[in-house]
């Protein structure tokens, strides 16, 4: 490694792969270069769920030697990701007598509103994932985005929390301990993916990012400059591939190649003979086929990502649109679907906000893996002059929040 830098290190825990990036920050200029990226294919999960805790381990362990040799780096520990229709996204407020009337407010007093807004308002299976403080109020004077070193002696938030099943949680931690990695700090990948593909324009004016994986579709929604809800739809590109599969009477690898090469989310005017070849032989399909197959999936997982922009109180209301990331988001066509589908602007986002080039990088399904990694690079630019130390989830209450408010892009 390199003198005056620390590293960071983003583990995207997919159902279907899991995709590792590994970077250097220099101290000097603040920018995260990677220097090594790993993929292995995954199994032992459902739905971003473990069911089996030596298949996400093995792929863990796989794509981190990848990321090791290219990089010349040991990881040891990471910031990971958690998916699945667990997570859930809610709105909370609380009150605190903070002092005399000449207090200042203080980091303390600030953690102990957040505690006082989330006790009992958690079901005790959950766990707290991130708490999200959108204003404060400070002896009747509301609206206020950040009351540190404000005096006053009554202090009230308004706050959004993002809690997961704690055993859910456990398992996936339990599957990095197994590849000998401490996941220090475990992000929602849809707020994992925001981190590398929004800008603060988008987030300030109101956006959604759409991470579309394997077995599961991510729903983050950003408003003045915060989030504002996130959920999860059970259904990804793995549904397309295994509809071509039943419809096309194909076997499963030859669906998903048609699925890459020759699908389109949107319908085509005229039809057309698709041909591949396979162990030999050659396969006929028409797109006729392929485009009807392909779009009834479509429609069912964008009538579920249209619900949880209701459920967000945002449908047909984000004036920056929409930014599609995930593998399942490289379908032709996509961004077009999107936008009508939802009523709103439509574009593939791609990871920024870091140096260096390797093989994909760029493509939409790392933005989740290279915005872990810039979310554990501002955790290790704090902690640079000491050597890491590992946080439960406890102590990572507020952390991606914070870190979107000192690490934008």
């Amino acid at each position: 490694m390199q003198e005056g830098s620390v590293t960071a290190v983003g583990i995207d825990i997919g159902t279907t792969s899991v995709k590792a990036v590994v970077a250097h920050i220099d101290e000097a200029t603040g920018t995260p270069t990677i220097i090594g990226v790993g993929h292995a294919p995954n199994t032992g999960m459902r739905k971003g769920v473990v069911v089996n805790l030596h298949g996400p381990a093995q792929a863990i362990d796989d794509a981190l030697g990848e990321a090791e040799r290219m990089s010349g780096y040991q990881v040891d520990a990471a910031t990971v990701s958690v998916n699945g229709a667990h997570i859930l996204s809610s709105r909370t407020d609380g009150m605190v007598a903070v002092g005399a009337a000449d207090h200042e407010i203080n980091r303390d007093d600030l953690a102990r509103i957040e505690e006082v807004a989330t006790l009992g308002k958690v079901p005790a299976n959950r766990e707290i994932l991130d708490v999200i403080p959108h204003s404060y109020t400070l002896d009747g004077q509301g609206n206020i985005k950040d009351p540190l070193g404000m005096t006053g002696t009554r202090l009230e938030i308004d706050a959004h929390v993002i809690s997961a099943l704690t055993p859910y949680l456990v398992n996936v931690q339990k599957a990095a301990e197994t590849a000998k990695v401490d996941a220090h700090t475990v992000v929602p990948s849809g707020i994992a993916a925001a981190r590398a593909v929004l800008t603060e324009q988008q987030m300030e004016h109101g956006v959604a990012v759409i991470d579309m994986g394997g077995a599961t579709t991510s729903v983050a929604v950003y408003e003045e400059g915060d989030l504002q809800y996130v959920g999860v739809v059970p259904i990804g590109g793995n549904n397309i591939t295994n509809d071509l599969a039943i419809g096309l009477k194909t076997d499963p690898e030859i669906a998903e190649t048609i699925k890459r090469d020759h699908a389109s989310a949107v319908v085509r005017s005229e039809s057309a003979g698709v041909s591949i070849k396979h162990d030999g032989d050659i396969l006929n399909f028409m797109t006729t086929d392929i485009d009807e197959i392909v779009e009834a999936r479509l429609e069912e997982l964008f009538e579920g990502v249209q619900a949880e922009l209701k459920k967000a109180g945002r449908a047909g209301k984000l004036p920056a649109g929409v930014v599609l990331t995930g593998g399942a988001a490289q379908l032709k066509h996509m961004a077009d679907y999107a936008k009508h589908a939802l009523g709103l602007a439509a574009r593939i986002g791609k990871p920024a906000g870091y140096a260096g080039v390797a093989e994909n990088i760029e493509q939409p399904g790392y933005a989740t893996a290279i915005g872990l990694m810039l979310i554990d690079a501002e955790r290790s630019s704090r902690s640079s002059k000491s050597k890491k130390q590992p946080l439960n989830m406890k102590n990572a209450q507020g952390m991606v929040s914070k870190l979107f408010a000192r690490f934008k892009a």
